[in-house]
This record gives C-alpha cells, structure tokens and sequence, in this order.
C-alpha cells in the first residue's frame, strides 16, 4: 500500500511544473518541523553552536533549514522519473568532472567518499545520468515497501544497488573499474575509527579508506549543494589517494581522517545543508 501511494504521488508530483514541485516540498518541510522532538532540535543547535561557534538564533535558524529543506529533498527523489541522461545537465551541473576520470582511467575503479549533506540521492542520480559508472551502497530500510521504492528509483537512474553488508560484492566491482559511492558522515559506534571532526573525536566509517588501500583504489570526495534558483551543483574534489605502508590500521585512520576534514570544510561552507538532527558525536570522549 504504501508503495503504491509513494509512486502515485511520484506520477503526480511530476505532472507539476518545477517550480510547484518545490513548493509542495517547501510546504512538506514546513509541515514537518514542529513534529521534530524538542530533544532532538536542542542537540541539533548545540552542536551548531559548538561547531561553528556561532550565537543561538542563528543556529536555530541553520537548524531548521537544514531540516525543512528535507521536503524538497523528497519532492526531488519523487521527481527522479523525469531527469535523463539529455536533460540532466540542465538541472545538475558538475564541478571538477576532471578529478573522476581521472581516477578511472587507473584501471583500479574509484571510491567516492561523500556525506549526508544537500541531496545525496541526487548526486549518485546526476552521476549515474552522466555517464559513471556508480554502485550506490544503501542502507537497508526498515520499511520493505520503502527500501523497494527507493532503491527502484536509484536503479531507473543507472545505478547499481548494494547494500552495505555487500562487502564481498563492491570489492568485485571495485576490481572491475566501477565507483563504489560511500557515506561517512554518520556516527559508526565500535566499527569505526576516531578522528577529528569539529574539533571533537567522532567514531566515523572506515569503508571509504579500507576499500581504497585494499584495491590501490583512488578516493573522489564528492557533495551536491543546492543553488537559489533550485538547479544543483555536484562538487568533485582532487582525488585523495589512501595511506599505505606496514600499519594497515593506522593507515586507515589517517586517511580516515584526511576526508573526514574535506567533510568538514564543505559543512562550514554550506552548513545549512548538512543534516544536524543526526547525534554525529554519540558517546563521543569530547562530548
């Protein structure tokens, strides 16, 4: 049922012109605020304080658009259906399109180390749509009929889908010269590393750093920021290339380390597209 109501509003929503599209997702955002718990809209505007080391209003008000900005997010992914690859280019432009192919033409396949920050589903869409080769590794939804709706819209794009326990599967890809896509920006409890982030430690996934020293593979840090007339922008930075010497562990870490603080450079510059409703620094030794 709720797939089906997913796709109807998704046929719907894509009758609209652009410019409705984005304001039924406006209205959504708005809708969708005051449903965010007190709690959680505390810690979102403490951390931005102490992150940015700005005064309250205005991290309340990072706060809310960072949030709100959610329903255009979805408006977007229930869009997908109308972007291809001759049109996309007029609604996603690539920044730095030089650094990907670069790492391809290695022959070792490419990491692209990314965060939750604007709309992360759009950029493995543009990047599929241009032309790149992309597994996007998912995290499995709770909800099947949303999980089968998402990643159904993630494959019309050109991707590949896996899931994160799929270890054995993006090591086979990755050997086959494909882009392996990964999110490190969430808290990673016991199975990450900690390293700086805000100036404070923060377990953060290792996939991107591992996967890369593994396979000799060259590391893309990529973001997607929003521009004011709602056309986007995909940012592909100078490939970072892994640590490699005796200490695996400590080779992971660094370069660990190394893309965590890209990250953080591309949140201090577009902090209102960063998701800080999520606890970044759970059980943080800083925290």
């Amino acid at each position: 049922m709720i797939y089906q109501l997913v796709k109807l509003c998704s046929r719907l929503l894509c009758l609209l012109p652009v410019r409705l599209q984005r304001s039924a997702g406006n209205l959504l955002g708005a809708a969708c605020w005051p449903l965010v718990p007190p709690k959680r809209r505390r810690m979102a505007i403490d951390n931005i304080m102490r992150s940015l080391a700005v005064d309250r209003p205005t991290a309340q008000k990072i706060a809310k658009t960072s949030a709100t900005r959610f329903g255009r997010m979805f408006t977007e992914v229930l869009c997908l259906p109308e972007l291809r690859a001759d049109n996309i280019g007029c609604r996603v432009e690539l920044n730095g399109k030089e650094h990907l192919e670069e790492a391809l033409s290695y022959g070792h396949g490419a990491v692209i180390a990314t965060a939750h920050a604007g709309n992360w589903e759009l950029l493995g869409a543009s990047l599929a749509m241009h032309g790149f080769p992309l597994i996007a590794v998912a995290q499995k939804q709770t909800n099947e009929q949303m999980d089968r709706f998402i990643n159904e819209y993630r494959t019309m794009a050109g991707m590949h889908v896996t899931y994160k326990t799929g270890v054995r599967e993006m090591i086979r890809m990755l050997g086959q010269g494909k882009i392996i896509g990964l999110l490190m920006d969430q808290h990673a409890g016991r199975d990450g590393v900690w390293v700086d982030f805000f100036g404070r430690r923060a377990s953060t996934a290792t996939g991107a750093a591992a996967l890369a020293r593994m396979k000799g593979a060259p590391i893309v840090p990529a973001f997607i920021t929003e521009k004011p007339d709602g056309t986007h922008t995909v940012l592909l930075h100078p490939i970072v290339w892994p640590d490699k010497t005796e200490v695996k562990d400590e080779d992971i870490r660094q370069t660990t380390q190394r893309l965590t603080t890209i990250i953080e450079a591309h949140i201090r510059q577009y902090p209102q597209e960063w998701f800080w409703l999520h606890n970044r620094w759970k059980h943080s030794p800083d925290q």
